[in-house]
């Protein structure tokens, strides 16, 4: 196979690209391709339609747009054709996250280079590691894909080694959204629950979802993590103030702990949202935080302690 020319609309797949050593490939992006840095001088393919400036303003957009049936983003056809891709790598599994499968295969078939589409929409963690392989399969780079995947699930079970299976662990609020407050579906809970905690308010495999304070108060999560969607520290950071003083806030016993490790910040934008290789740094670092083995957490790993980033 000659070395196929990859566009990637979707970031976790160019991580995934990256890891099993295409990155040479990747011809084009999308605008929320930032991971490795590496990639940033590859042209830009997409653009977002939605312009609000907090949670609320974005999330009223989105609604908008996806009840008249617009694509949130836009992309380059023109770019595109241009590049003359034989890949290209996209999503199915979500409307908000990039864009629209339907919307790709539409511009593909006019097309000169006819590429092929592979779409990756995993659920859980086993999920990301069989796209890795998929990838690899897609890019002629089998061998270099299963190294890869094998790197990752080791990783995933060195980890698993520090969660005690027969003591139950805290109740965990993970919030992927802060207005209107969302609960982290997909993957999520899987990665909670393995790590040897209870996700609270959510099922594996099953989709994100709002959830309304006294959902919230009634399960009484002992532990939360804000990790907006998209969101990175200090963006989420800005939001923090108008979140902590609603009235429910402080009644939730991992707010009333008296540990202020018990509710802390992770960067959204590059963990846990985005189901490629670094779920498995995500993975590490709740299995440390959870039970208390930092020499388990990733150096660097993106995290603050909300009473950190709280206005003094």
């Amino acid at each position: 196979m000659s070395r196929p020319r990859v566009v990637s609309l979707l970031p976790s797949a160019t991580e995934i690209l990256c890891e099993i050593g295409a990155e040479s490939l990747l011809v084009g992006r999308s605008h929320e391709c930032d991971w490795p840095p590496s990639i940033a001088d590859r042209p830009v393919l997409t653009a977002q339609r939605t312009a609000g400036t907090d949670s609320r303003a974005i999330d009223a957009q989105v609604r908008e747009s996806l009840g008249q049936g617009q694509s949130l983003y836009r992309l380059d056809t023109a770019r595109l054709a241009h590049l003359e891709p034989d890949v290209i790598l996209t999503q199915d599994l979500c409307d908000v996250c990039s864009i629209d499968l339907a919307t790709v295969r539409r511009v593909a078939l006019t097309l000169r280079s006819q590429p092929t589409i592979v779409s990756l929409d995993p659920h859980d963690l086993f999920g990301m590691l069989d796209d890795v392989l998929t990838v690899g399969a897609a890019v002629g780079m089998e061998r270099s894909a299963e190294d890869a995947m094998v790197r990752l699930r080791d990783r995933y079970w060195r980890a698993v080694d520090y969660v005690n299976p027969y003591v139950p662990g805290p109740a965990i609020a993970f919030l992927e959204w802060m207005d209107p407050t969302f609960i982290g579906g997909h993957w999520t809970p899987q990665l909670i629950a393995n790590a040897g905690a209870q996700p609270v308010l959510s099922e594996a495999r099953a989709k994100s979802r709002v959830v309304t304070p006294d959902e919230l108060l009634a399960a009484a999560p002992e532990r939360i993590i804000l990790c907006p969607c998209g969101y990175g520290l200090e963006a989420t950071k800005r939001e923090l103030p108008a979140l902590v003083a609603q009235r429910w806030w402080p009644l939730l016993p991992a707010v009333m702990s008296a540990d202020p490790d018990h509710v802390v910040v992770v960067d959204g934008n590059s963990m846990f949202s985005r189901p490629g290789p670094r779920l498995v740094d995500a993975f590490e670092w709740l299995v440390g935080w959870i039970n208390d083995r930092p020499e388990v957490i990733p150096e660097g790993f993106p995290v603050r302690r909300l009473v950190d980033l709280l206005p003094r």
